[in-house]
């Protein structure tokens, strides 16, 4: 969420790097490209951490996993924090590439470990704590990043280096949490350490319901064991769920929130707020994620992640909409400047009630242990390549649609609302075993040709219903 003041920091700090090395500035063209395989390279970094995520899960553990990977944050801060004495933006880029392999880890990571340690009741509210601290992290990364802090051109090489302060806080205290027991149980089969990681994490001695549950779950893995990428791009049983989560994950990063994002400071200027409190106001996008992250946390488990998400989509997708009007006529209705960031900070409110957060933890829940990790390194994979598309191509689509720039993204809105209506099953409240078994039942139905897939409100379970032609 950068704005243009910190865009030309870093290109300065090019120029004037080039310069000392070499006595001559650095030619317009290679200092574009530079910039561009430096923005680029995080999401690239992303889409990498995010397809090791699985593998990386299950190799090193869910609490393990994540301490090592600060190992790349704190290479990255060291790298950002030195760049400057050393005259060198080559550093920098090493570093983004660094610290996005370290997001994209902790994209898989986290909800993975988080999901696993909830019980079904709070599942979705622990769920969303991922998301709560991204938007802690961006909130205060914008703070930071003010002109009269750490955004200027003497200080700019300390903020990208602060980087390592939220790794060196999980260092300290990951340690005293507890491995996640569904690991421990189903993938190394060591009950009586998952027993005590249950322990550990309910606070008192009677979790025979929990051990039951996994027990039914890894007697139902014992015909089905570990399920690789590749097997699960290929499962029929699994093509339903595997869809619906790489649906999901489009529906976050194509809702076209990144282009408010990556424009958010051109969005202010445009309403005739000076260049410095443009700088502050984008601090407010942050905020509201915030706010409206906290707000969904108890919600998540009363309302059901299904509702909030549809909610999300639908008024995303009648803001997109007004988004485009007031940038079309703002010429002609001088009050429009203002209108546009109204409806743009309402966009985003809707954005943080469901896909912000809800993509995230929704694929933990659609699968059991064996396909889980496989599921999420290819939604997370596919999210950050998302991610830098559309990073890569709304300058092109702002160029060429201009003021109706958005149009693609409201499209994608009204499809992704229409997808998930009819197939995403609600997960609120129930076991992992029992989302499985709606699968499971799907498959052994899916003979029929004329039954189709219809999501049944009253028990929230997507089932593969008949639908027979007298009834038509």
């Amino acid at each position: 969420m950068e704005n243009l003041l910190e865009y030309q920091k870093i290109k300065d700090f090019m120029n004037e790097s080039h310069t000392y090395r070499y006595d001559t500035p650095i030619d317009e063209n290679t200092q574009l490209n530079l910039y561009s395989l430096l923005v680029a390279i995080f999401a690239v970094g992303g889409m990498l951490g995010g397809l090791m995520a699985g593998w990386w899960a299950d190799f090193f553990g869910r609490k393990f996993g994540m301490l090592l990977n600060n190992a790349f944050a704190f290479a990255a801060g060291g790298l950002f924090f030195f760049s400057r004495e050393a005259h060198s933006y080559e550093m920098i880029i090493v570093a983004r590439l660094l610290i996005g392999f370290n997001c994209g880890l902790y994209t898989g990571l986290t909800p993975l470990y988080l999901t696993e340690i909830a019980t079904a009741d709070i599942r979705g509210a622990l769920g969303t704590l991922h998301q709560f601290g991204v938007t802690i992290g961006i909130f205060l990364s914008q703070i930071l990043g003010f002109p009269e802090i750490f955004g200027n051109g003497e200080y700019w090489h300390i903020l990208l280096g602060l980087c390592v302060a939220p790794s060196a806080l999980q260092v300290f205290t990951m340690p005293f949490c507890p491995e996640s027991p569904r690991y421990l149980l189903l993938t190394k089969e060591k009950e009586n350490d998952a027993m005590n990681a249950l322990v550990k994490l309910r606070g008192t001695s009677g979790v025979d319901d929990d051990l039951n549950e996994m027990r039914q779950e890894h007697q139902a893995m014992q015909s089905e064991k570990k399920i690789g990428i590749l097997h699960l791009l290929r499962k029929k049983s699994l093509r339903m769920p595997l869809v619906i989560s790489i649906v999901m994950h489009l529906s976050q990063q194509l809702s076209g929130i990144n282009a408010i994002f990556y424009y958010s400071f051109k969005l202010f200027t445009s309403a005739g707020i000076s260049d410095d409190l443009a700088a502050h106001a984008t601090s407010g996008i942050g905020g509201i994620m915030l706010v409206m992250t906290l707000i969904t946390i108890p919600l998540m488990d009363r309302i059901g992640r299904r509702t909030l998400h549809l909610t999300g989509l639908a008024g995303m997708f009648v803001f997109s909409i007004l988004i485009t009007i007031t940038l079309s006529f703002t010429d002609k209705v001088p009050w429009f400047d203002t209108a546009n960031v109204v409806v743009s900070l309402v966009y985003v409110v809707f954005f943080a009630m469901g896909p912000g957060s809800i993509p995230w933890m929704i694929v933990a829940e659609l699968f059991t242990q064996g396909p889980r990790v496989s599921a999420m390194s290819i939604s997370v994979l596919i999210n950050w390549a998302c991610n830098f598309a559309v990073g890569y191509v709304f300058p092109i689509m702002q160029k060429e649609l201009n003021n109706f720039s958005f149009l693609p993204f409201t499209a994608f809105l009204l499809l992704f609302w229409i997808f998930i209506y009819v197939y995403l099953p609600e997960t609120k409240n129930r076991t992992f075993e029992d989302i499985a078994s709606s699968w499971n039942k799907s498959q052994s139905e899916a003979g029929n040709p004329q039954a189709k897939y219809i999501p049944t409100e009253d028990t929230a379970i997507v089932e593969f219903q008949q639908q027979q032609r007298s009834n038509r």
